[in-house]
């Protein structure tokens, strides 16, 4: 195993912190030559531009591989598979490969693609790394609580019987060799413990359970864990381990675009409006805002949104601004991005 280069699945449910945290192992790699494979959800590769801006010279752009084309567990063998060859056939190969799902991959079929005998002999998977968002368990989403549940599923018409995104984060937690629970910081101590126990009640006795705040933690935690997990499947149970395949229909994304923004508060103001109205999941993407030279980062997550600048436009690149909007099934395109275009007049 020695000889083989190590792999990290960092998976998460959406707005977990996946991009915060692999920014923050970028910067941080301690000489490690990293390589980064972005599966972005949506039509603008949001998350793959805020690491190549990370200002380092580990985030260099040739060692930050977008796949767009859909969820990577559903696109193994045409996306996946092609592009961990093209990083294992460079003149320097790298010395450990992270990948970040998307929100909505399934980590158990991406781990079982290395097995496959192109990739077998020459990568294994060093772990799967789970980040949970510790304030949406806290408020009852996604918990292992059935009367939780139940309260969800009265009040959201949306949900059914086999709650999809249930599903998901305990497959996300089941495949996990350690997870992370983000966000601590914005629960006090007593939330925090209770946070704790639901999740550790969802592991496997051997997942490590580390709080965190703003995805900082240290790249040898991280990295080295040794898990080998492609030959430890049959310990990693999934809801689709009966399935061939699953789908993501439950989900919908699209992007709405704009011009240079006047006021970004009022912009923001209207988003979380716009958020709450049509219970939008997340929304992310980039502002240009009018008169200003840098560009502005908009991060929500539920009503929570987060932003900052992250870097001057570059010479040529379009000052446009453009949001990606992901929602379940039956999200009304037209009115939100009807709203979201509104807002940025």
């Amino acid at each position: 195993m020695s000889t083989k280069i190590p792999a990290t699945v960092v998976t998460g449910f959406l707005g977990a912190g996946k991009t915060t945290l692999i920014r923050n192992l970028l910067q941080n790699a301690g000489g490690r030559r990293l390589a980064l494979i972005v599966n972005e959800f949506g039509d603008v590769g949001i998350d793959g531009e805020l690491l190549k801006g990370c200002g380092d010279e580990t985030c260099r752009e040739e060692d930050i591989v977008e796949l767009a084309n859909g969820c990577i567990c559903c696109t193994v063998a045409d996306d996946f598979l092609p592009t961990i060859q093209m990083l294992l056939e460079r003149e320097a190969p790298p010395d450990h490969i992270l990948i970040e799902t998307s929100g909505l991959a399934l980590p158990k079929p991406l781990v079982r693609a290395f097995n496959w005998p192109e990739i077998r002999t020459r990568v294994t998977v060093d772990g799967v790394v789970t980040l949970v968002d510790a304030s949406a368990v806290a408020a009852g989403r996604f918990a292992d609580d059935e009367e939780a549940l139940a309260a969800q599923r009265a009040a959201d018409a949306s949900l059914d019987h086999d709650n999809p995104l249930e599903e998901l984060f305990e497959d996300q937690l089941a495949c996990a060799d350690l997870v992370l629970l983000n966000k601590t910081d914005l629960l006090d101590a007593q939330a925090l413990a209770r946070t704790q126990a639901t999740v550790r009640g969802m592991l496997r006795p051997s997942v490590k359970l580390l709080p965190v705040s703003q995805g900082r933690l240290d790249a040898a935690v991280l990295l080295g864990i040794g898990a080998g997990a492609e030959d430890d499947l049959e310990a990693r149970p999934s809801h689709h381990d009966t399935e061939d395949e699953h789908d993501h229909d439950d989900f919908a994304s699209f992007v709405v675009e704009g011009g240079a923004v006047a006021d970004p508060s009022a912009l923001i103001g209207a988003m979380q409006a716009v958020i709450e109205a049509h219970d939008i999941l997340r929304l992310k993407g980039f502002v240009a805002v009018a008169g200003r030279d840098m560009r502005l980062v908009i991060q929500a997550v539920g009503p929570r949104i987060q932003h900052h600048y992250d870097r001057p436009w570059a010479p040529g690149e379009a000052r446009a601004t453009r949001l990606v909007v992901i929602g379940q099934t039956g999200l009304g395109q037209d009115a939100v991005s009807a709203a979201l275009r509104a807002a940025m007049s």
